[in-house]
């Protein structure tokens, strides 16, 4: 069985507890984790010891926390007044955990779908998609994971063009696959300022799934990211972060073949939003 599980956030009393209620076997079924494994709930390090446990039956997403966690091991941004990583970060072994990290994916396509932690720009196809996570993939596991982190940050370019190179390049990148909720209607310009569901789109902005000549319709895409969102379950459209660590629930879909199946259960380690 493959089960798409959406934003842990550090839950990782929920996630036994989902894991437990699907039955997950490492040796006969496999995860795919959508991305903010860390931060805000109670146990960031407890949930990485899970996942690490299961090995390749357990496949990670990076999202924004957990690159921001990266950003805070290398120095090079502070902590959060409401961060939660202290476990990992004073851990004696938090070198060997954060070159885990280091080592998991932006985009994966798999078992039909496309599975990204935010979304994915309207102007990008499949293959673009998985060409320039991959792109960010190495400079992650690479020897200049300093200098990528520095250029990591910002907003801008905040619209795709085909000529975009280095650091603009890897920053809009990242900027898609982790932050993404709207973008602008008529040329696909990403916007940040805004985090809460549907009707919150800006005047002239929708959200990324429902871009106008968006190259990736027809491509299931599953997504976490967007608490405030909440589950959509289309034919070829998941979205599954719902908001676990918010007080809401923690989600797994179960997909195989034509087969689909919704897993929840309530988050008991509720933390004060944003």
């Amino acid at each position: 069985m493959n089960y798409l599980i959406g934003d842990v956030q550090g839950c990782c009393d929920a996630l036994d507890r989902l894991l437990a209620e699907i039955g997950f076997s490492p040796s006969r079924d496999r995860l795919y984790m959508l991305g903010d494994l860390v931060n805000r709930g109670p146990d960031s390090l407890g949930v990485l010891r899970t996942l690490r446990g299961f090995g390749d039956a357990a496949v990670c997403l990076l999202g924004n926390h957990d690159l921001h966690l990266l950003a805070v091991a290398a120095g090079l941004r502070q902590p959060h007044r409401k961060d939660t990583t202290r476990d990992i970060l004073e851990a004696p072994d938090r070198d060997a955990w954060i070159a885990w990290l280091r080592e998991h994916r932006l985009a994966v396509y798999e078992h039909g779908w496309l599975m990204v932690h935010a979304g994915v720009a309207p102007q990008w196809d499949l293959d673009l998609t998985l060409r320039l996570a991959g792109e960010v993939e190495t400079l992650l596991r690479g020897g200049e994971l300093e200098g990528f982190l520095r250029v990591m940050y910002g907003n801008e370019p905040s619209q795709w063009k085909d000529d975009l190179l280095g650091a603009d390049r890897w920053r809009f990148a990242v900027n898609a696959l982790t932050r993404i909720r709207f973008c602008r209607a008529t040329d696909g310009a990403l916007e940040f300022e805004s985090k809460e569901g549907l009707d919150s789109a800006p005047l002239g902005y929708v959200p990324w799934f429902q871009a106008p000549g968006r190259r990736t319709a027809g491509v299931p895409i599953a997504f976490g990211h967007w608490s405030t969102l909440g589950l959509i379950n289309q034919s070829e459209l998941l979205a599954i972060d719902t908001g676990c660590v918010w007080g809401g629930r923690l989600t797994a879909v179960r997909v195989d073949g034509g087969e689909r199946e919704v897993i929840q259960v309530r988050c008991e380690e509720a933390q004060s939003p944003l």
